[in-house]
Parts: structure tokens; sequence; C-alpha cells
């Protein structure tokens, strides 16, 4: 039987965190005749549904826990991993009794699911991830933003930057996110080969032309006010921005709130500029901000989302974060 992966969709990790277990799973359990895979996204209501788990093993990476009998292999890294209290604790039963001690696992303190992964792999089933030191490394780099600047981080230059916008940005196609085109290859070949694929190179022009088109109507849009950059772009449906475009256009921020709207959801954006002066000290747990709305995410980012139509909620969410962040 097929090992269906479930994935964080529109997300570089999530794609990296998708191939890598792929070939974890290949070289080291042996166990599937082949790999599915789908993508899952943040969004107002039900993030799974049963009728989605595949009749042999299922695998979710880079998302949040699902406790069920059918989940057989889980990795995350988030501090908003568990949608409860009791997921938590089933997940942590499972962990004392040693029934899933071998096969979920979960640790916030790793920059990305992909080095989370990879980190298991070789030390408990003795992977040799050497081959994928540039997608772990670049993997670190993407969900830290661990860009060496604002600038680096919007202009682009390299391979793994490129792709994330594809993989973040790009519509769907007909058979689905386009994300999914990229999990076969990204742990077969270097990241500018994959950079250099026909499907690939196709959609980067037009995503770049939107790219820079996205940094002018932010620019008109952002104000910063109290070390808090804030900005409201629903009227301008987008599938997805450069999160890292406000610190470019200001770099005086500690924080940023913005409101953007795609085809399914309205979604608060909240973070911290990783080039701030500030202490960690001194920094506000945006996970824990996130969560009192419905969302979630990591301690200097994360996100909220609501239905398409409840966009003043949405609004008076921005509000009340933007004011909690001033003070």
């Amino acid at each position: 039987m097929n090992c269906r992966v479930f994935y964080h969709d529109k997300c570089f990790d999530g794609a990296c965190s998708a191939s890598l277990f792929t070939r974890f799973h290949r070289e080291c359990v042996g166990t599937a005749a082949g790999y599915e895979y789908k993508g899952l996204v943040h969004r107002a209501g039900t993030l799974f549904e049963e009728g989605w788990w595949g009749a042999g093993e299922n695998a979710i990476v880079d998302f949040k826990y699902f406790p069920s009998p059918r989940l057989t292999w889980w990795f995350d890294h988030h501090l908003s991993a568990f949608m409860s209290v009791k997921d938590e604790e089933e997940f942590r039963r499972g962990q004392a009794d040693g029934s899933q001690t071998t096969r979920q696992f979960f640790d916030p303190g790793y920059t990305s699911c992909t080095s989370w992964i990879a980190h298991i792999a070789s030390t408990k089933f003795g992977m040799d991830v050497g081959p994928l030191k540039e997608l772990i490394y670049w993997a670190d780099i993407v969900d830290g933003a661990k860009y060496e600047s604002a600038k680096a981080a919007v202009e682009m230059l390299e391979p793994a930057m490129k792709l994330t916008m594809v993989i973040e940005s790009a519509p769907d196609d007909a058979g689905g996110s386009i994300s999914r085109k990229f999990i076969p290859l990204l742990t077969e070949m270097s990241l500018q080969e994959v950079l250099e694929q026909p499907f690939v190179q196709e959609l980067l022009g037009p995503l770049m032309e939107r790219h820079w088109a996205g940094l002018e109507l932010i620019r008109e849009r952002a104000v910063c006010e109290r070390g808090v950059i804030s900005f409201d772009i629903t009227d301008q449906p987008t599938e997805g921005y450069n999160k890292f475009i406000p610190y470019y256009l200001h770099p005086e921020g500690t924080y940023n709130v913005g409101l953007s709207k795609s085809s399914f959801r309205t979604k608060v954006s909240v973070g911290t500029n990783p080039w701030t002066t500030k202490g960690a000290a001194e920094l506000v747990n945006i996970a824990a901000i996130c969560e009192r709305f419905g969302g979630g995410g990591h301690a200097r980012v994360g996100a909220i989302s609501f239905p398409v139509e409840r966009e003043d909620e949405a609004r008076a969410a921005v509000v009340e974060i933007v004011g909690e962040l001033q003070s």
C-alpha cells in the first residue's frame, strides 16, 4: 500500500519536510509501495477531515497533530502544534506508554521541521543526511527567518528564496497545489536544478512581477507607529506576499501586523522583525497572541485565519493586536 503524506501546503519547509520524510521512509522503513501527497493549510473551521486518511500508512509533517488511530507518523516543531489540551494529552500518553515513541516526534526547539526530521532520521534510524545538507540549511534559513538582511530576503537572489516564492504564491493547477510537484525533486536535485525545471521557470517570471507590485502596494499602505508596522491589502486579493517586505520598508519597526485576503481565507499575519535590536526578553510571544484568536505559529511569527466573509472580525483582531504590541 501507499503511504499518504500530509504536509504544510504553500510553505517551503512543508514541501522540504514532505520530501525528506519520503526519502527517509523509502530508505529506512521501506514499507510503502509508493507515496501520495496532500497539502494542509491553516484556515477557519475544519483543518482535517477523516475521509482524507489513506488505506496504508499516514504521515503528517510540519502541521498540527490530529489524534487518530489512522495516524502513523507525525513530525512537527510549532509551538502551536495541538488544537486542544485533549489532543496534547493524547499525544503525551502515546509517548509515555511507549506506543508512539518511534513514529511520532515533536520538538518546538527546532528551527525547521526539515531539520527535525533529519535529526530523527539520522540519530534513530541511521540515515545518512549528508547529501541533503543544502536542503536542511535553507529550510532553517527560510523557516527561521535567518536571512542576513531584509534586503537579502526581499530581493531573493538565492535559488531557495525564489523557490520559496513559487511554493508559497503560485496558484493551484488542475491537479491541486503546485507544491506537490516539488516534493519528489527537493531531495533528488540541488535547489538550483529544481529552480531550472521548466514548470518552475514558467511560473517564476509572473510571480517576480507580482512580488515587486506587492512591494509597492505595501509601501503605499504600511504605516509604522510606536514600533508596529500595520497594513491592510484585503481589497487586492493575493495568495501570498513576501513577509519581509514590511521590515524592508520600515526597518525601524519591531513588529508587523498585516491583513490580507486569499481565495479561501482572510488572514492576519503577525511577525517580529528578525533584525530588531531588542533582546529576546523584551519580545512578545507571537504564537500566544495568535492562539487567543484561534491561530498559532512560533514565538516570533504567527497567523490567524478567518473565513473570507468575516473580514470585519479579522480587522477587529488587527486593531486589538496592534494596540497590544504598541503598548
